[in-house]
């Protein structure tokens, strides 16, 4: 048997051809067979457009300005942390809580915020408008209107304390300014209006805080206890919460009113806490005057013995041995001011000091008398 050997396949190009070609190809990178350009020159450079004078800045905007160079140094941005403890090694150790903002009351250090803000912390850090940071300790708190007072170390030239203004003289329409530090920006400014007076939210202990400032500038997570201001720099009220079910900003914020707070600091930096002034009496839930069909006041269930209401002759209702009710007395007005519930007739009460008299609207069976109290120091 014999194999036959396969001629091998010959390329259907020559190596003349082939030399060629790579001539060909050599000579078109090289631009030996295109014909060379005359030398062009660099084109001409792109000058920036001149600017176009603008002229003086507009009114609401230099009160802008103003306000914010004006209120800044006052506003503080607080952080919080929480002690926790390594179960293995038994070590200390702050969780960071949260963040807000802030603003300082006084030369001797005393620092203005939200309750929420420190709520459950146990160390506060205070950063001023010269990014120092300091260490703060908590002054007093009261819960009941989202308030409380921190004090720092720094030196006085450092502390700039904010201009106090009014909330009562307010007016839906009115220009307002918020400074803060929405999610840790500091230094932060927004603008709106006053929408709306005399709102009412809830505080941290479920109470009512009344006559709250609503507001359509933006005040997001960490704008809480900041100042609101007016066009003038005044503090107005101290920004709180927001309505929101994204927990956003939606145009619609919160500011407690400069007034109750004006009220309240005071007292928080001398007692370290709010001494109540108190009647002395045990008011009953709306249900009970509802379910008697008393459509005003406030009924006084108790009087406490020695007390002030006691002094001034009240009476509470009382239960007769047929099952009937018999009358006591309704506190309808407090200075003229009506009292529909429980809640309001104890917002009125508060705004005054221990020891100062007021003057009760009460009725019983019908008839309406004017008494005056003088109010007793509160547990």
């Amino acid at each position: 048997m014999t194999f036959s050997r396969t001629p091998p396949r010959r390329s259907p190009f020559s190596p003349l051809v082939v030399v060629a070609f790579a001539i060909i190809v050599v000579a078109a990178i090289t631009g030996w067979l295109v014909p060379k350009r005359e030398s062009e020159s660099p084109p001409a450079a792109i000058e920036p457009r001149p600017v176009v004078a603008r002229g003086d800045l507009a009114a609401d905007e230099q009160n802008a300005i103003e306000v914010f160079r004006l209120a800044s140094p006052a506003t503080v941005h607080i952080r919080t942390a929480q002690t926790a403890i390594d179960f293995f090694s038994l070590n200390l150790f702050a969780i960071p809580k949260g963040s807000g903002s802030g603003f300082i009351w006084d030369e001797r250090g005393h620092l203005v915020t939200n309750f929420h803000v420190i709520e459950g912390a146990d160390q506060a850090y205070v950063t001023l408008a010269d990014q120092s940071t300091w260490r703060a300790s908590v002054v007093g708190v009261y819960p009941e209107k989202d308030l409380a007072v921190l004090r720092i170390g720094a030196p006085r030239e450092k502390l700039r304390p904010i201009p106090i203004g009014e909330s009562k003289s307010l007016q839906v329409g009115q220009k307002v300014f918020a400074i803060g530090n929405p999610f840790g920006l500091d230094q932060t400014l927004t603008t709106g209006i006053v929408s709306a007076l005399n709102r009412e939210i809830e505080s941290v202990t479920g109470r009512p805080i009344r006559g709250v400032i609503q507001t359509d500038a933006a005040i997001n997570p960490g704008n809480s206890g900041g100042p609101l201001l007016d066009s003038a720099g005044r503090l107005i009220g101290v920004n709180t919460a927001i309505y929101s079910p994204s927990g956003a900003f939606a145009g619609i914020g919160f500011a407690i009113p400069v007034d109750e707070v004006n009220r309240v600091v005071p007292r928080l930096i001398q007692h370290g806490r709010v001494i109540r002034p108190v009647l002395g009496v045990r008011v009953a839930p709306t249900a009970f005057t509802q379910a008697l069909g008393i459509a005003h006041g406030v009924a006084i269930l108790g009087v406490d013995r020695n007390s002030a209401a006691a002094r001034a002759g009240l009476q509470p209702f009382v239960p007769a041995r047929d099952g009937a009710v018999i009358a006591g007395d309704l506190i309808v007005a407090v200075n003229g001011t009506p009292t529909p519930d429980p809640d309001t007739l104890i917002d009125l009460i508060e705004r005054f000091q221990p020891g100062e008299t007021v003057t009760l609207t009460v009725e019983r069976a019908g008839h309406r008398r004017e008494v005056a109290v003088t109010l007793d120091v509160g547990a």
